[in-house]
């Protein structure tokens, strides 16, 4: 991203003083795919990790995860 990263992206959004900001779904889509890398995204504040090449399959059952805890009011 040409401003910033995502790791800075989760943080202003997490820091933001919005109501909501805790409970935004946040998923990292990165060639990044060693345990230090999905430990990275989960201390940085994002809910979870996908590696590239991103499986479709995968990629929709995760968006469908997320979504249903927002739908639900709380934070998986």
């Amino acid at each position: 991203m040409p401003v910033m990263d995502g790791y800075q992206a989760t943080a202003a959004i997490r820091s933001s003083g919005h109501e909501r900001a805790g409970t935004i779904p946040i998923i990292a889509m990165t060639a990044d795919a060693f345990h230090e890398d999905i430990v990275k995204a989960e201390t940085a504040g994002m809910n979870g990790h996908l590696a590239k090449p991103i499986d479709p399959e995968l990629l929709y059952e995760t968006v469908a995860e997320y979504l249903t805890c927002v739908a639900e009011d709380h934070l998986c």
